[in-house]
């Protein structure tokens, strides 16, 4: 989330796409309600929130929203894009904002073009584009200057690389057409009303009515929240349906303000803290990038890694200290080991030439190109898209390691229904690990806050999951110190330095990822005072500040019990209250919540204010230079840890475009009206047809219904599968159909059915169901079929089927592929047939 949970009271449009957070985030839900009854909130002269939820599912969400739009899945861009269209066309942006908050006024390189589907820069052998063709055009008088400049700075004394400055043209009339903002205007041109319907399955005066309520807050008083979750995330398009609702709140002034931003939530009580802190192969903790090969020191790497400065009044924060806080992170894992004479160990850290995501690793165990695979809290089998493949994958393994409280989908796989034992050769360890209620730690949730937790109870026959790994680690260290091996100096250099290396201390890791003054020895306050001379550690500088001297501010609760002194302010920030990062502000890039003179877009919900008496920033901790004069002509733009200073409208950093485009998912009952001879994303990752393996994909005619996956209330995922209570209140797996499609088929409520994909089947319960309905697209009728992702072999309610299980794996449906940028799967579009059994 930019913002977090407490701050949706103060939006006046609650926009919610691909998510349910009635059901799927009941608690943090309040905040939804509240801001619906606060007669302060709403478009017009208020009267309570307007809430807008776009599902192709009715849920309670559905229910207490003002406005339910059933949606096609998957075509969330195109939605947006025809909102994008609309406040264009209507001159209905914030336009101050527009023009000095966002990159609407650089101008892109000649040669940008889009055609048929295609970006510029595209190559049809490799299927993926050449991101540098998008450039922005550099201003060659300014970049000059800066250069100049830039010798005299090198002059007083040496330098390392930088991360390099390219300073674009701008126009700030928004005139040029090769500006930003022109390309934008033409781009979205086509997501007429008509075309928005003919692919969402919105009726053009429903989508027309949205677009009206939306529109209204492009005001300075008036504010959006957009919220969204994995129905948004797990596409082939994923980063561009959720970056496309991004762009809406640039043009609408909506980023950076208290009641707007772009807020996901998260899945689980850790996953931000999880994503932070590199559970992601292609990063480092804080979201450094992973060096790449041919990266021979930390020029190299800051040179290619770090974001550029594209204009003089961009701080660039991020690029600019790139190399403190990868050398703070270095010297944490290496400590004496690092130094500057071996470029502090950059040498040690891998350098993957190929792609590693975890969809990846499946896909390698399939060529029988790895030997073992460590599975710590996630099943492979039950999250991992075409089961029967992951599966597959599995039994070509030698071992196979399951770190977990209790059995899962992973450990059994060898003996799960219809499998022969004899025929799975590969060995499976069971490690029986705590759960979390068993240990205590950080929680951070979808609001960045880290939240210190205790031992609910004690463990029983389990181990931390994290002492296992200190265990393996030191007894891997020791068969190298035995019997040598390859590359061993960064195993031998990485520091354990813990009261007990084999059974490290939470809270010492805590201070760890905090970070340290190597000359004082004391814990930071700051990854402002982060250095790259090997003086300070930091294991995430994202976290620095977390735990400095006056101790493990996660653990504050400075909260509701007294609100006029633990949140002056009356916005609900409570920065007494646990921790949020980065340096305990919960707003992100909230210098934009206020004009250029410093003044609050609206008065009565300040994120942050000018105070020029005190020649400082006041409100929420200010996401900017705290004393930077908002007069100043050297000021710093309001996006600090862009590199342009400012959001962007188009963005070069996106693998499959810089302007989101609409695009069909992999499996699609219907070509896309937009550009029919490039229907879906030509960038999306084939993994079969990349292994040298058949692609199996469904069409409409064997497959005619769209199926998408999602969670219950009732459950958490698949470990609460072992809940007695839990099971009681949802004892089955099922899906639900439509009430037409039952009609059609001859199926009632109770019912066996079987659910087939090109991939596999799932055969199940049958409810029939009001909440998914037909919706008109491109001319033909369309329905969904939805399947809970609960059930497996493993559990109670498997124990007592008659079948133990089988065919409950909602994931042997969805197909292998990944999106572009982070090889997300796509487990929200598929497609399906369904018949009654028996």
């Amino acid at each position: 989330m930019t913002n977090h949970w407490r701050d949706i009271q103060h939006a006046d449009v609650i926009m919610i796409n691909g998510a349910n957070p009635a059901e799927a985030h009941p608690v943090g839900f309040q905040w939804f309600l509240k801001a619906k009854l606060d007669p302060r909130r709403g478009i017009g002269r208020g009267g309570g929130a307007k809430m807008i939820h776009m599902d192709p599912r009715f849920t309670r969400t559905s229910a207490v929203s003002d406005v339910y739009a059933r949606i096609r899945t998957g075509t969330d861009t195109a939605f947006f894009g025809g909102l994008i269209n609309y406040v264009l066309e209507k001159n209905l942006i914030h336009h101050e904002y527009v023009k000095h908050y966002t990159n609407a006024s650089f101008i892109v390189k000649q040669g940008f073009g889009f055609s048929e589907g295609l970006f510029n820069g595209y190559d049809p052998v490799k299927r993926t584009y050449d991101t540098a063709t998008w450039g922005y055009e550099v201003d060659a008088p300014a970049q000059a200057a800066f250069e100049r400049a830039q010798k005299e700075v090198v002059a007083t004394g040496p330098v390392h690389a930088s991360a390099g400055v390219a300073l674009a043209k701008r126009d700030t009339q928004l005139e040029h057409p090769r500006s930003v903002f022109q390309l934008l205007r033409k781009h979205y041109s086509r997501y007429t009303p008509d075309m928005v319907a003919s692919i969402t399955g919105i009726p053009q005066e429903q989508f027309l009515e949205i677009a009206k309520i939306v529109g209204e807050t492009g005001k300075p008083d008036k504010v959006m929240t957009v919220v969204y979750a994995v129905g948004l995330t797990q596409h082939t398009t994923g980063g561009q349906l959720i970056r496309t609702a991004a762009v809406l709140q640039l043009l609408l002034g909506n980023m950076g303000r208290p009641g707007g931003g772009m807020n996901a939530e998260r899945g689980h009580a850790n996953i931000q803290g999880n994503t932070d802190n590199a559970i992601s192969w292609e990063i480092l903790p804080g979201y450094l990038r992973i060096p790449a090969p041919g990266q021979k020191n930390l020029d190299d790497y800051v040179t290619q890694s770090a974001p550029k400065k594209f204009d003089a009044n961009s701080w660039n924060f991020f690029g600019t200290n790139y190399r403190k806080f990868m050398v703070s992170l270095l010297k944490t894992w290496y400590g004496d080991a690092a130094t500057d004479k071996n470029e502090f160990a950059f040498e040690f850290i891998p350098k993957p030439a190929t792609n590693s995501s975890w969809i990846s690793i499946y896909d390698q165990a399939l060529k029988k190109k790895m030997e073992g695979l460590i599975l710590s809290g996630m099943t492979a089998t039950s999250i991992g898209p075409d089961a029967n493949q992951v599966m597959q994958a599995l039994a070509n393994l030698k071992w196979l390691a399951v770190m977990d409280p209790l059995p899962t989908t992973s450990s059994e796989f060898w003996r799960r229904p219809g499998a022969d034992p004899k025929t799975i050769q590969t060995e499976v360890f069971m490690i029986p690990s705590t759960h979390w209620i068993e240990k205590d730690g950080s929680f951070v949730n979808s609001g960045r806050w880290m939240q210190w937790k205790e031992a609910a109870v004690p463990p029983e026959g389990a181990r931390h999951d994290h002492w296992v790994l200190a265990d393996v680690f030191q007894r891997v260290k020791k068969l190298y110190a035995q019997q040598g091996g390859k590359f061993p100096a960064p195993l031998n250099a990485l520091t354990l330095t813990y009261k007990n290396p084999i059974k490290p201390d939470l809270d010492e890791i805590c201070q760890e990822i905090n970070g340290f003054d190597l000359t004082t020895g004391k814990r930071l306050d700051t990854f402002g005072k982060l250095k790259d001379d090997g003086t300070t550690t930091a294991g995430n500088w994202i976290y620095c500040g977390s735990y400095p001297e006056a101790g493990n501010l996660s653990k504050r609760r400075a909260g509701v019990q007294d609100p006029k002194k633990n949140d002056p302010t009356g916005m609900g920030f409570y920065h007494g209250w646990a921790w949020s990062w980065p340096l305990n502000r919960r707003v992100m890039y909230n210098r934009a919540s206020a004009d250029l003179n410093g003044k609050a877009w609206d008065p009565t919900r300040p994120g942050i204010e000018w105070d020029a008496a005190d020649k400082k920033w006041k409100g929420d901790v200010p996401d900017y230079p705290p004393t930077m004069d908002p007069k100043d002509p050297k000021r710093w733009g309001p996006f600090i840890m862009n590199g342009e200073g400012v959001g962007r409208l188009f963005s070069s950093s996106m693998l499959d475009g810089p302007l989101p485009e609409h695009y069909e998912p992999v499996e699609s009952p219907v070509e896309n009206p937009l550009h029919p001879k490039q229907s879906e994303s030509p960038v999306v990752f084939l993994y079969d047809k990349q292994g040298g393996r058949e692609n199996r994909f469904g069409t409409a005619k064997d497959y005619p219904y769209i199926a998408t996956s999602y969670r219950l209330t009732e459950h958490e995922h698949y470990v609460t599968q072992h809940v007695p209570a839990l099971v009681g209140l949802q004892p089955k797996p099922f899906v639900e159909v439509p009430e037409e499609v039952a009609k059609e088929k001859g199926i009632k409520t109770g019912d066996r059915v079987r659910v087939t994909s090109k991939r596999g089947k799932l055969e199940v319960l049958a409810v029939v169901t009001k909440r998914l309905g037909g919706l008109e697209v491109n001319g033909k009728r369309v329905y969904h079929i939805g399947i809970p992702i609960h059930w497996g072999y493993v559990g109670i309610a498997a124990d007592r089927d008659p079948t133990k299980g089988a065919n409950w794996l909602a994931n042997a449906l969805t197909p292998f592929v990944g999106d572009a940028n982070a090889r997300t799967p796509e487990f929200k579009a598929f497609l399906v047939n369904i018949e009654k059994i028996g």
